[in-house]
């Protein structure tokens, strides 16, 4: 969580605080001082927030078996999607190692870099929280009989997305929108190698699924509704019965606009990504690489489709052994070098995204008239019957995918899916109680298979980033003060400048008793 004031009461609750005022000249505020901020953020030009939160953490109860805590995290915004925005509210209970939490939490990604990677393809930190029953294993479980060589982490979640009142208002009801949506996610990784050894592997499955609710969709033979053609949006009541969650869990059913003399695709919006790390880790230094492979179905997740469907009555039925191959393009490669006795300079990233092929331009479920099933054109982060990989139209995964909230055509889709990017963050802390950080992100986006742009449009964007907390032996202790200057230019995005400061208090009280 990134607010600058910290109370501790009595080592049992922290009261943090915080304000935040942003100036932008352009279009936007730029990318950087809008991005990975939990949706706490706006492209409006000028906008600000003050923010408080009262939490009991989990770590007052270390040493026990048992332990709870709970936060509430409110902020009054301006120029936001919404004036009050309820950041966090949750409570949670812990036994050994397992961990319970019901509500509205900001989860930091997994595997990465919190600060200065660009973020995950599929559970980020761009987007509000949506308020979940969720149960984890947040730190990693030595499996039994292994002598700490394998380990494991993970966590199932179930939640409500909240941004019905958004969706209506940014649609205008006049283009696809969704009432009620629920929202499945899981992870697991898996550690090869005992902790503290130079050498461990990281690899894992990150997975989502929306699903259930109310959608509404323009059905006129085309994903994208001319817009000089009357609009008339057909409802459809998704399944909202235990077996819908089964479905969201395992994939099956099928959409409910789906007849019987079509291809049924599963029930929901599902989508995920193959992770891995490689850590190598020495006294003064280390080093990481990782890889986040993106898919949004069959095609992508298992690089194979059946393709050997009978013909005429039989056209659904599975006749003969052959499938379709798929390459594996699409791909988020990164590394991580981190100087430990470097103040200076003290952790390097660099990644580079790849998300043109989307398993090839032809997108075909067999039908009666053609046996032929190719699955193509995935379309990431978008969907046909829900709004996307998005919350209050802003990304859950990667914010280089251009976000639903920048369209200024009422229609909730990600506009940019394909692209290849490079990414670069620096940080250090090169005089006491000093930290910086700066991004700098270029790209180039094709648009999507669907609506491709007419020309490949490019995008860069940065951030210089200070942050200083006063000593505390100074008479302004417990004080820090953040200022960041942001900077897009390109057609992507626009070109935008923007400046950022941010005040926030931390007192200490101890509890004398």
């Amino acid at each position: 969580m990134c607010m600058g004031g910290v109370t501790a009461l009595n080592a049992q609750v922290e009261v943090r605080t915080e304000a935040q005022v942003t100036a932008s000249d352009g279009d936007h505020t730029p990318l950087w001082l809008n991005a990975n901020k939990y949706g706490l953020s706006s492209l409006e030009t000028t906008n600000g927030y003050v923010r408080a939160g009262v939490f009991r953490p989990l770590q007052n109860d270390s040493a026990k078996r048992w332990a709870w805590g709970a936060g509430a995290d409110v902020a009054v915004a301006a120029n936001f999607t919404s004036m009050l925005v309820v950041q966090q509210a949750y409570g949670e209970l812990r036994w050994l190692k397992g961990l319970l939490t019901v509500g509205s939490k900001e989860q930091p990604m997994e595997l990465r870099n919190q600060e200065l990677s660009s973020g995950p393809q599929t559970l980020g930190i761009n987007a509000r929280p949506v308020p979940s029953v969720r149960l984890s294993l947040p730190d990693y479980w030595d499996v039994p009989g292994t002598k700490g060589w394998l380990a494991l982490k993970g966590h199932m979640a179930y939640g409500l997305q909240t941004d019905d009142r958004w969706q209506k208002d940014f649609t205008d009801k006049q283009s696809r929108y969704t009432e009620h949506t629920r929202l499945h996610t899981k992870a697991g990784y898996l550690r090869i190698g005992q902790e503290g050894r130079p050498l461990t592997v990281e690899l894992g499955i990150e997975m989502g699924c929306q699903f259930g609710g109310t959608s509404y969709v323009y059905i006129g033979g085309t994903f994208y509704k001319d817009p000089d053609e009357p609009y008339e949006l057909t409802k459809f009541e998704n399944d909202n019965s235990l077996k819908a969650y089964w479905h969201a869990f395992v994939p099956g059913g099928h959409e409910s606009k789906e007849s019987d003399i079509v291809y049924k695709n599963e029930e929901g919006n599902h989508l995920g990504s193959y992770v891995l790390r490689v850590n190598y880790d020495q006294p003064t230094w280390g080093v990481s690489v990782y890889a986040d492979h993106y898919y949004e179905d069959q095609s992508g997740m298992f690089f194979v489709d059946y393709d050997g469907y009978g013909s005429g009555d039989d056209w659904d039925v599975k006749k003969d052994s052959h499938y379709f191959l798929y390459d594996l393009r699409d791909i988020m490669l990164g590394t991580e070098l981190r100087l430990k006795q470097c103040h200076w300079l003290n952790n390097v990233v660099v990644e580079y995204l790849y998300s043109k092929y989307q398993s090839g331009p032809i997108n075909h479920d067999h039908t009666k008239s053609i046996s032929d099933h190719i699955s193509g054109m995935d379309n990431f982060y978008n969907h046909d019957m829900f709004t996307g990989w998005q919350h209050w139209g802003q990304v859950m995964g990667n914010p280089l995918y251009r976000s639903p909230l920048y369209n200024d055509n009422g229609y909730i889709m990600v506009k940019d899916n394909r692209m290849w990017a490079w990414h670069v963050g620096l940080s250090g802390d090169p005089v006491s109680n000093l930290h910086y950080r700066l991004l700098c992100s270029w790209q180039r986006g094709w648009g999507t298979y669907q609506i491709p742009f007419m020309d490949p449009q490019r995008n860069v964007s940065m951030l210089a980033e200070v942050n200083y907390r006063f000593a505390d032996d100074s008479r302004l202790k417990g004080w820090s003060l953040r200022g960041a200057l942001g900077y897009d230019h390109g057609g992507l995005l626009g070109d935008n400048v923007g400046l950022q400061v941010t005040v926030g208090k931390r007192m200490e009280m101890k509890d004398e008793r």
